[in-house]
């Protein structure tokens, strides 16, 4: 499998960002770590071994970008206006310097997002907050609702990039042309928020797919299951 480290200099972030790169072609999946997770996280995890075969054949090329949760959503040192502030820049530097990498090396007009736990909040709200240049959407286990993480603070930064807010009232044509699935356990810590999101897409007339694996918890074993499924939707 073809491997590559990245590393530059991020203007919107004013830091170093260091990203893996997996394949030699096909289309472009942008794959997210989980809770303040690095940006080798998921090749650790195997997550990267699991999809081996289309990563072969060219179907896809992963993108894995570091995480910046620490100094984020994660971050209970600064004020959570503060907080959700550098999450948006983040979701700016995936959208001009993640994603049109991905778009220029590949050829592709469109990118997938996917991501475990936290990861999946983070495919979501960056598929549903620009719709126009994500076709799939793989969320394994993800939490879609990050007020939790901001102390009671609320304002329209939250609101755009809290999906259970901002989706029901959005109404982008490209929503209801995206693949969109919902992975979740019987067992798993989010299924709640999986339901919900599923719910609000079902409402909306969104055609999506709540994939909810028996007998599993929320962790690596179920997820390294669920991304090839996902995958072989591309």
């Amino acid at each position: 499998m073809q491997e590559e480290y990245i590393k530059w200099y991020s203007p919107n972030l004013n830091r170093d960002i260091d990203m893996l790169t997996f394949g030699h072609a096909g289309q472009p999946v942008i794959l997210f770590p989980t809770s303040k997770g690095r940006y080798y996280e998921n090749k650790d995890f195997k997550l990267i071994d699991s999809v081996a075969y289309y990563v072969n054949a060219g179907r896809i090329k992963i993108y894995c970008p570091d995480g910046i949760d620490e100094i984020s959503l994660y971050n209970k040192d600064i004020h959570p206006a503060e907080r959700i502030k550098n999450h948006m820049w983040y979701d700016r530097m995936i959208f001009e310097e993640v994603v049109s990498r991905a778009k220029n090396d590949t050829g592709y007009d469109k990118v997938t997002t996917a991501g475990c736990s936290f990861g999946g909040y983070h495919a979501a709200n960056f598929a549903f907050r620009h719709p126009w240049i994500v076709n799939h959407m793989f969320s394994m286990s993800g939490a879609f609702d990050i007020t939790g993480q901001l102390d009671g603070f609320y304002n329209e930064d939250v609101y755009y990039n809290n999906p259970v807010d901002f989706l029901p009232n959005d109404n982008h044509s490209a929503l209801w042309e995206m693949d969109i699935v919902l992975g979740t356990t019987d067992r798993d810590i989010c299924r709640g928020y999986n339901e919900h999101l599923s719910g609000i897409l079902s409402r909306k007339g969104i055609h999506h797919l709540l994939d909810i694996k028996h007998n599993a918890d929320h962790d690596w074993p179920v997820w390294r299951q669920m991304f090839p499924e996902y995958i072989a939707r591309i």
